[in-house]
């Protein structure tokens, strides 16, 4: 039986007094939450609103000195727990973290593994049992800042993994030093009327191995059906079913902006909401993949 109580999060295309923070994308101005990935179409606009003090937004931008990647995660993330710890609302349940050439360098040295090295190095026990939904996206623009967005909670959310994918926290040494730190998804409000379900950065990946390397419209295609597989995880984990039709935001991360209208026309015949979809530029943490998605489920 659904719970009387209303859902205490909705995301919409437009601002309003109980925005939490509202993601924008150029050109459409600036602000704590303005991403530096072009809109290549969509929603210019991806606002988080509540307002009964469940929910809080931290975000922090820490700049790099010489480029070291490693050391801003570090800092940010010391910043991140720091602030959200002994407030009221300890609980990280999804992050978003931008910074620019995030395939640059050779093995150990690209700036994706340099990032999880100093996010590990910063967080506690908490933040690792389990880790929150999370995403990591290269950006425009040259080296310089890292700005990560972090959604916390007064009470912890659902962790979710996919039964198709190897947790990326128990990645094995050759994608890294230091696995990733995300959890594939995440349930929110699972007590009230309309949970809603938060998955993370999900690219075309099966076990740990990277699917349909050269061929875009394959890796969008396998993406989508983690995504199904995710969103069947948290009717498990909660009874409630959540379907593509209940997308409330969709964010598609293209490499390469030739590549829209093909992704375009995949998810057409998706089920999603096309008004609810932003299509962004920006690179995929593994640099072989051309295509990553993500996105927030109303429980129906």
């Amino acid at each position: 039986m659904d719970s009387p109580t209303p859902p205490r999060l909705r995301v919409r295309a437009e601002t309003g007094p109980d925005a939490l923070v509202a993601f924008t994308y150029p050109p459409a101005g600036r602000g704590p939450a303005a991403v530096d990935c072009a809109l290549l179409a969509g929603a210019p606009v991806e606002a988080w609103c509540a307002g009964d003090g469940h929910y809080a937004v931290r975000i922090f931008e820490v700049a790099e000195a010489d480029g070291d990647i490693e050391r801003a995660a570090a800092e940010a993330y010391r910043q991140l727990l720091a602030q959200v710890r002994p407030s009221a609302q300890p609980y990280l349940l999804r992050i978003w973290n931008y910074f620019a050439d995030i395939n640059a360098g050779e093995g150990d040295q690209e700036r994706y593994r340099r990032f999880c090295v100093g996010r590990a190095s910063a967080v506690d026990a908490m933040f690792n049992e389990v880790p929150p939904a999370a995403t990591a996206i290269g950006a425009d623009g040259g080296p310089g800042r890292l700005q990560v967005v972090a959604l916390c909670s007064k009470a912890p959310a659902i962790a979710l993994e996919n039964p198709r994918q190897t947790p990326a926290w128990r990645y094995p040494r050759e994608h890294g030093p230091v696995s990733p730190g995300f959890s594939r998804g995440a349930v929110l409000d699972a007590d009230t009327a309309t949970p809603r379900l938060m998955a993370s950065g999900t690219a075309s990946i099966v076990g740990h191995v990277s699917q349909h390397v050269g061929d875009f419209a394959a890796q969008l295609r396998e993406s989508l059906d983690n995504l199904a597989t995710l969103l069947e995880q948290g009717h498990q984990a909660t009874g409630r079913r959540f379907p593509l039709g209940g997308c409330e935001a969709l964010r598609v991360y293209l490499r390469h902006p030739a590549d829209l209208a093909t992704a375009q026309a995949i998810l057409a015949t998706s089920g999603i909401d096309t008004t609810r979809i932003s299509y962004l530029r920006g690179d995929i943490c593994r640099r072989e993949l051309d295509v990553e998605l993500e996105g927030v489920f109303a429980a129906s």
